[in-house]
């Protein structure tokens, strides 16, 4: 049997499945066997299924699919401390299409790697300016971050404190009525993820 990692928590009482100590804190893990495709699809919507739970009782970071829980070790210093000052937040997302996608460069056009980097940075999507600031009033998360995804859209990663949830959503269907236009998928809430580093805006 192994471990797969669901999420890293503050309190044992948060996890109802199975918990794995890690330093002071909490792995929730879900036990397979070892010959179990990771890639079951009965697997992949247990494991969904019990994020969901697990975010209802208690904001958690997310740990990537796939990462199989060693012996018991130590946390990661800044855990503690994004669990507790977090625990009453959430993130939620806003992936925004480009209005005008550009073509993704193809590497076999640049003779260095450092001008295919360039060439592939500008061609990161653009989304309207007045868009976005509106997005951001509107949601008024705690903290946000912009994140090109691809050359055809853009998304916005938005701390929210967990009271606020259905204000967010609010916002979403409000943004759809003042840019019609615009094509965009507010989602969440989810666990701690783009904010689980400790990156400050």
């Amino acid at each position: 049997m192994k471990n797969i990692a669901i999420g890293i928590h503050l309190r044992r009482e948060d996890i109802h499945v199975d918990a794995v100590p890690v330093g002071d804190l909490w792995f929730s893990v879900v036990a397979v066997n070892d010959d179990q495709p990771l890639g079951d699809r009965d697997l992949l919507l247990r494991v969904a299924k019990i994020r969901a739970e697990l975010l209802e009782r208690a904001t958690f970071i997310a740990v990537r699919y796939g990462y199989v829980v060693a012996p018991p070790g130590a946390a990661a210093p800044h855990w503690r401390e994004l669990l507790e000052s977090n625990r009453d937040n959430v993130e939620m997302t806003l992936k925004v299409a480009s209005s005008s996608p550009k073509a993704r460069p193809s590497r076999k056009d640049f003779s260095t790697g450092a001008a295919y980097l360039r060439a592939l940075h500008e061609s990161v999507a653009e989304v309207d300016e007045d868009f976005k600031r509106a997005a951001e009033k509107a949601i008024d998360p705690i903290k946000s971050r912009w994140l090109p995804r691809d050359n055809a859209s853009i998304e916005m990663a938005a701390l929210i404190p967990r009271d606020r949830i259905e204000q967010a959503l609010a916002a979403g269907e409000q943004l759809k009525r003042d840019f019609p236009r615009v094509p965009f998928l507010l989602s969440g809430p989810w666990p701690l993820e783009v904010f689980a580093s400790q990156i400050e805006n």
